[in-house]
């Protein structure tokens, strides 16, 4: 079981306890490769074992250990989560999107190898994390498996994050309102959230309606993440963040603090951060990490 990550005295200290672990997961299935190929396999695992808050497989686990799941089978989904996420930023990064030369406080991918390898690390630790969520030590259900591939799969593509980055590009030639901006996020950050949030439920077979409640936690959570994620692009510096800042205002894109201002932005996550905290009444005390995370997000400075 998962007690011995979840029984820390706080959220930070149950955070790192549950990244060494994923850590140690994403290190078994991503091992170091001989040959010709090494090099975009050391990309790849760069690029996953970069460290990071870990935040995507923290919610992964917390809201498996809510459906009694097992400490393999979550470390599994939460490591492919990590996975995909990793490989969004690696793409993120690249000269053709965002061009950001720094990420968790060290050389971008890009820039620690080259572009091709960047491409191909992305494009590699996407299909791993498929074939992790795929195979049987994921899950012993096949139609489990099934139904988390087909979830990752929605979340992570042209209705999900791939989408987003779309519309994101997007925003930096046309102008944009807040309703297309929050579609924007709830798109590029909120579905993978949401797949995170999800994924214990779906390995646990939950019924609706605490898959309904986690959903909307997701869905708050992800719209306040990225609400701080554009005050930290504006207020905070390379140091904190460990990546480059200042780029949204210096491509005239549209965020929530270009379009709302510095506090009532600092507002309206407050706002959805107290509200995604709601959602999970139905869970009682077996939820107060997810709790606390929507708190979190709000003092975070990476």
């Amino acid at each position: 079981m998962l007690d011995r990550f979840l029984q820390a005295g706080d959220l930070n200290a149950a955070m790192r306890s549950v990244a060494a672990a994923v850590d140690e997961t994403l290190d078994r299935l991503l091992p170091a490769a001989p040959g010709p190929e090494a090099p975009v396999v050391d990309a790849m695992r760069y690029a996953a074992l970069g460290g990071g808050k870990r935040l995507r497989p923290f919610l992964a686990v917390v809201s498996a250990h809510l459906f009694t799941v097992g400490r393999i089978p979550a470390l599994r989904v939460a490591a492919a989560i990590e996975m995909i996420h990793a490989y969004s930023l690696v793409h993120d990064d690249l000269p053709a999107m965002d061009d950001s030369d720094l990420r968790r406080g060290r050389p971008s991918v890009h820039k620690a190898f080259d572009e091709a390898t960047a491409i191909l690390a992305g494009d590699g630790l996407l299909t791993r994390a498929f074939g992790v969520l795929a195979e049987d030590a994921t899950h012993s259900d096949p139609a489990v498996r099934c139904e988390l591939v087909q979830a990752a799969a929605a979340a992570a593509g042209s209705q999900g994050m791939v989408g987003g980055q779309m519309i994101d590009l997007l925003a930096e030639k046309r102008a944009l309102d807040i309703g297309a901006i929050t579609r924007l996020q709830r798109m590029k950050t909120g579905e993978m959230i949401a797949f995170a949030c999800e994924a214990g439920a779906i390995q646990g077979k939950a019924a609706a309606e605490p898959r309904h409640a986690l959903k909307a936690y997701a869905h708050d959570l992800g719209l306040a993440f990225q609400i701080v994620d554009d005050l930290l692009d504006a207020e905070g510096s390379e140091a904190e963040t460990g990546k480059s800042v200042g780029q949204d205002a210096a491509r005239g894109k549209a965020t929530f603090v270009s379009i709302l201002g510095i506090e009532r932005a600092r507002g309206q996550a407050a706002m959805l951060s107290e509200q995604a905290v709601r959602h999970l009444d139905i869970f009682d005390g077996k939820a107060d990490l997810l709790r606390d995370v929507a708190r979190f997000v709000l003092v975070r400075k990476s």
